[in-house]
């Protein structure tokens, strides 16, 4: 029997999943570690105790669930939230945290002098993407500015994937996908690093070797095996973002697919036909050569709820926390009793790439209680869900099938509202585990032990949630779109000193 392990780093969890050749799900296995916010806008984890760590753990209760032999694992792959930023030195020691994706919004100042110098035009046609809280070169060059005794002894800039990759194999590698949110560094013509647009933010030997998803970056050494238990001599994909192996655990395979991702944030990949270049969304060559992929991401949704359960359901235990908002929620009729909530809490990515926007609720009067207060949670992130697709539809690209993943697809309000909202169903798998399952997919593809085609077996599609008409919701989104409008002054000035 041949087996395939997959681990995946998330932003509140990681996940992991031993497979076998059918795609059956042996063993699966988790681990809890917190964001780490140590100012507003700023995101962080710790790579040796948040990233490792939970690797070493997973894999510890993974091989001890399933008993199997270690040498029957015919490839391991990892994927993590992404795109990150982790300088470490000649030793691959970590010189800070790791800095998170677009959710930390930092290098605003970098973002605005490098779009300023370079031109947005220029940016968006050499690199597909707009410079946003969701690219790594301005993050560089904060890194430069700001923590000069740490950029001085970097040896690489590594993700979360490639920090993963680097502790099984000693190879410094980084996937084409990944790269593709390195702007200005990351030219998506040449599929190469450049410093033609800006040579000031890092020597490009710094950073990874570019490769493939499915590609073997190296085998796992001696030491990581002794760290692991995994067999010394394991091969070790390329890896990727965890959203793209959270796509292909569902089958989003074709031009017209489109991922919809219910994690910490959720995060839009649809495959394309073509490149698109609209500065709203992200481009990215896909994870095989010749595909291309258009994401959106919102900056806080996931994370919102959790937001929300901590701070207004003290008296629950976190094992039936959501359970219980949610039943008060469906006690809520669509629309949350007039009330709106604007998803802004982290800045916002897609498609208003706006660190300064915050978070409201609006409308609050004395008759609203929690229930109507978490409804309005779920559907503020639906209205700004239906605010990306719209994006897409506009950029001509709305989508033909789309594929719900992720731990929100138990939250049946908040998939129900994401449908009704968008006019668009959503197909859910029989497995919702996610990117780690991804991940163990992609291994068996890439040493041959599965087609890319075999995920419609692996994987098969369970239900449909079907999209109604809801009167509250066609009233109030363009409430939602205009509070955005007519309050966004206010809040870059309110947020001006923090």
């Amino acid at each position: 029997m041949t087996y395939t392990l997959g681990v995946d780093i998330g932003t509140f969890e990681s996940k992991g999943v031993l497979v076998d050749g059918s795609g059956t799900v042996i063993a699966s296995a988790t681990a809890p570690h917190e964001m780490i916010v140590p100012r507003p806008g700023w995101a962080e984890h710790r790579p040796d105790e948040d990233w490792w760590g939970d690797f070493k753990t997973i894999v510890a209760k993974l091989l001890e669930q399933s008993g199997v032999d270690p040498a029957e694992i015919a490839c391991v792959a990892c994927s993590a939230i992404g795109p990150c930023t982790l300088p470490v030195d000649a030793d691959g020691r970590p010189l800070m945290n790791g800095v998170l994706y677009g959710v930390d919004a930092r290098a605003e100042e970098e973002i605005n002098e490098l779009t300023e110098r370079i031109g947005a035009e220029t940016i968006l046609d050499r690199c597909g993407n707009a410079l946003t809280s969701q690219s790594v070169g301005p993050k560089i060059l904060w890194l430069k500015r700001k923590r000069p005794e740490i950029y001085e002894k970097t040896a690489h800039i590594l993700t979360s994937t490639s920090y993963l990759v680097m502790k099984l194999t000693g190879e410094i590698v980084i996937d084409h996908y990944t790269a593709a949110n390195s702007s200005p560094l990351y030219d998506v013509e040449t599929l190469d690093w450049t410093d033609d647009l800006a040579d000031d933010i890092v020597s490009l030997d710094k950073l990874p070797r570019l490769a493939w998803s499915t590609e073997i970056a190296g085998t796992i050494t001696l030491q990581a095996a002794a760290e692991t238990g995994l067999a010394a001599g394991t091969p070790v994909t390329a890896g990727t973002i965890d959203a793209a192996a959270e796509a292909a655990s569902v089958g989003v395979a074709a031009p017209g697919d489109m991922m919809m991702m219910y994690g910490s944030t959720i995060f839009i990949i649809a495959l394309t036909d073509r490149r698109v270049r609209d500065p709203r969304l992200w481009y990215a060559p896909w994870l095989f050569p010749g595909q291309h992929a258009s994401m959106a991401g919102l900056a806080t949704s996931g994370t919102l709820t959790h937001w929300f359960r901590d701070h207004f359901a003290k008296e629950l235990t976190r094992e039936n926390a959501f359970a219980i908002l949610a039943a008060e929620a469906e006690k809520s009729p669509p629309g949350a009793n007039g009330l709106l909530l604007l998803p802004y809490f982290s800045g916002e990515r897609t498609p208003i790439h706006d660190a300064k926007a915050k978070g409201a609720f609006f409308g609050l009067n004395l008759t609203h209680g929690r229930g109507d207060m978490y409804r309005a949670v779920i559907e503020g992130i639906a209205f700004g869900t239906n605010h990306v697709i719209e994006t897409y539809a506009e950029a001509g690209q709305r989508p033909q099938r789309v594929l719900a993943v992720g731990g929100g697809t138990k939250n049946a309000i908040w998939l129900q509202a994401t449908s009704d909202v968008s006019g668009l169903p959503q197909i859910v798998c029989e497995k919702t585990v996610g990117a780690s399952f991804g991940d163990a997919f992609l291994a068996a593809v890439a040493v041959g032990a599965a087609k890319p085609e075999d995920i419609a077996a692996w994987n098969p599609a369970a239900t449909t949630v079907q999209a109604s008409s809801v009167p509250a919701y066609e009233r109030q989104y363009p409430l939602f779109r205009r509070l955005y409008e007519q309050t966004k002054d206010i809040a870059a000035e309110l947020g001006a000193e923090n």
